[in-house]
């Protein structure tokens, strides 16, 4: 039996890994106008940095998690999402030293043990960012207004902005004792998660996919009618701004998102042509994180986009630009002396930042020429025994057909001044 890639994860040829490089390219773009620096992190950390980061009652780390014992017995975890892991180096090397606010971006692979979907794998690859440092609500915006210019720059227009506060550490617990006891006496309508979620973190419980349209028809409190002074004036901000720059929101009493860290706001971006499965981004602040993870009190704020689902609307909607092939310069050889020529040529051409190619596999002069047209060559050179003892070269315009004679020694300046690409 053949040997398959495991169930949840995907290989990337090279016309496929062409198109990724297109959005890690639009990326890039983006968060350098936006001020951001990349940061790579292990693949795997510590288990313990997910249990206290993530939280012990989240559907990732009680369902999802790939955790293992390495052989020092020490339990570690594959990363299932990265902001516990960028906040974990922002600490270790000390980055709170430095009173500014700090700018994080990162692109790299995850791992979930989830029902594999489309667009949806155990290994995915997620494009994220973390801004840490600032309570200040223009930050809060200022992530949200990138998002939004990466999704218009890449064409997605009809995006629709959910919206909400979750509170913070002052005014959650009285809001957690509000929805504690409106649901006392209904424990038996709710589902087997929802009432597990009940014991640990009952705010989870709007965030339920079967029974949440339900718990609002039944007139549950809302989080954004219980906050505090402080988070109803951030949250007042956030939509100020938002409103400056042009952003349309919705607000969203139910959305909560799927992690403990998250403090004030939290949302969530999505794109009405996906129907069901809309979301193209979410994210929130997390002002209670880094304390959490063994730091000093430091606010923080970060999204992530799921790339492949994002590839996958891309190019559902037509809006993934086809990858441009550079074209070769194809040297055919007839003959060992030819060949031996070839190659020096080729590498004389690469070194001068010129794609070149020769034929590999020991074809007639015809089976070279169907090279070149497969490569899309848009020149080649001939070099046979009598071009050889001539010491010049056939030199062919494939698009004009027109055919010149170059000496050998003239063949790498004679294509830095007519090759385009």
């Amino acid at each position: 039996m053949a040997i398959t890639a495991p169930r949840g994860t995907q290989d990337f040829l090279p016309e496929q890994t062409a198109e990724w490089q297109l959005l890690e390219a639009k990326i890039r773009q983006i968060c350098s106008l936006y001020g951001f620096g990349e940061v790579r992190t292990p693949m795997f950390e510590s288990t313990e940095l997910f249990l206290r980061g993530i939280g012990e009652t989240t559907d990732v780390v009680t369902k999802e998690m790939y955790t293992f014992e390495d052989r020092g017995g020490r339990s570690m975890t594959l990363r299932p999402e990265n902001t516990a892991s960028v906040v974990r180096a922002f600490l270790e090397h000390k980055l709170y030293g430095d009173p500014q606010v700090h700018k994080f971006y990162y692109m790299g692979p995850m791992f979930r043990h989830d029902r594999p979907q489309a667009g949806r794998y155990r290994q995915f690859t997620q494009f994220g960012v973390e801004e840490i440092g600032s309570k200040d609500p223009a930050v809060d915006a200022e992530i949200i207004a990138m998002a939004f210019q990466l999704f218009r720059e890449l064409g997605l227009n009809d995006l629709v902005l959910h919206l909400n506060s979750v509170g913070c550490p002052k005014c959650r617990p009285v809001y957690r004792q509000k929805l504690l006891d409106f649901f006392a006496d209904k424990r038996d309508q709710l589902c087997d998660d929802c009432n597990e979620r009940l014991e640990k973190n009952p705010l989870r419980v709007l965030d339920c996919k079967e029974d949440g349209e339900k718990m609002m028809q039944m007139g549950v409190p809302l989080i954004t009618d219980n906050l505090c002074d402080d988070c109803k004036e951030h949250f007042h901000k956030v939509q100020e701004y938002l409103t400056a720059i042009g952003i349309p929101f919705t607000l969203d009493p139910r959305l909560v998102r799927g992690l403990d860290y998250y403090t004030n706001t939290a949302f969530e971006i999505m794109y009405a042509p996906l129907g069901a499965q809309s979301t193209v981004c979410g994210g929130g602040r997390y002002d209670g994180l880094i304390e959490e993870v063994g730091g000093p009190s430091t606010p923080g704020i970060g999204f992530a986009i799921g790339m492949e689902r994002l590839l996958l609307t891309l190019k559902e909607q037509g809006l993934l630009p086809p990858v441009e092939k550079k074209q070769p310069v194809f040297i055919v050889a007839l003959g060992d002396a030819a060949k031996t020529k070839a190659f020096e040529l080729q590498q004389q051409l690469r070194e001068k930042g010129l794609y070149a190619e020769i034929d590999l596999l020991g074809r007639s002069m015809k089976g070279q020429m169907k090279s070149a047209n497969k490569l899309n060559a848009d020149y080649t050179v001939i070099i046979g025994e009598d071009e050889l003892a001539a010491g010049e070269a056939q030199v062919r315009n494939m698009a004009s057909k027109e055919q010149v004679s170059v000496p050998l020694d003239g063949i790498v300046a004679y294509m830095e001044t007519h090759k385009k690409g």
